[in-house]
């Protein structure tokens, strides 16, 4: 199990995380949900050791990560939101890098990099350099990294950025089924509709604050809601979506300022 108590994170007397507590047991996927600047992005990088929290623990079976932060490294696997790749390198080569950076046997890396290319589409493209990949071929190559040594916690951040239907449709599969393998996941994204599908449990943040911890279902029926997107307006989204959409329709129409 992984465990949050009272992380908290300050920049310069701002939290930007306050007191948040939640856990997350093997099996379950963890959404992490709110609009920009809740906090989201910082409990991801305290999560996974990129930043210090300024109070707070962070465990995992009952052990505080920081005591041996490269031991929770070496089970955690990371996809972030913006992708740091090396450009002049194959696909196959920085998977090759990653697996050697793990420790891991040089028959394993070669038969796990070469067969995650191939069920994510890239088998023709291994030997490219990366920086003839598109956008959705990189967030595809941070996946396969990610699981290349069969991490017990992963930590997805925007997985879905790039990908086309097909593949953002295998990605929600491969969740569930890492899940089903007792995996420890937590799941941040702006796409409702993938964190209500993928999910067993929401957490939603607002300006550094938990608002909700809970199921979908028992949010739902809690704030007698009839989907996810309605259950996150009710307590984070305080403006009228349709006034302000008229009022940028408005904008761009108007005559006034024009010569």
């Amino acid at each position: 199990m992984l465990e949050v108590r009272r992380l908290t994170k300050y920049y310069t007397r701002i939290p930007a995380v306050e007191e948040a507590s939640f856990s997350v047991a093997a099996g379950e996927v963890l959404g992490l949900l709110g609009p920009n600047g809740s906090g989201k992005s910082t409990i991801v990088n305290m999560l996974t050791g990129l930043i210090e929290p300024t109070e707070g623990e962070i465990l995992f079976e009952g052990r505080d990560v920081r005591r041996d932060p490269l031991a929770f490294r070496a089970l955690l696997g990371y996809v972030p939101e913006i992708p740091h790749l090396y450009p002049y390198l194959s696909g196959r080569e920085y998977l090759q890098l990653v697996g050697r950076l793990r420790l891991m046997r040089e028959p394993v890396i070669a038969h796990k990099a070469d067969r995650l290319m191939e069920l994510l589409g890239m088998r023709a493209d291994r030997h490219s350099p990366i920086s003839a990949y598109s956008k959705g071929m990189r967030q595809k190559v941070l996946i396969a990294a990610a699981l290349l040594h069969n991490p017990r916690v992963l930590v997805f951040d925007e997985p879905l950025s790039g990908l086309d239907v097909t593949s953002a449709l295998v990605f929600r599969s491969l969740v569930k089924a890492l899940a089903n393998e007792g995996k420890v996941i937590v799941y941040s994204s702006h796409v409702l509709e993938a964190v209500e599908k993928i999910c067993s449990k929401v957490l939603i943040l607002q300006r550094g604050k938990i608002v909700a911890n809970d199921s979908v279902a028992n949010l739902r029926n809690l704030m007698q809601a009839p989907s996810l997107e309605d259950v996150f307006s009710q307590l984070v989204q305080h403006e009228d979506t349709q006034q302000v959409a008229a009022a940028i329709v408005a904008v761009v129409g108007s005559t006034e300022g024009r010569a």
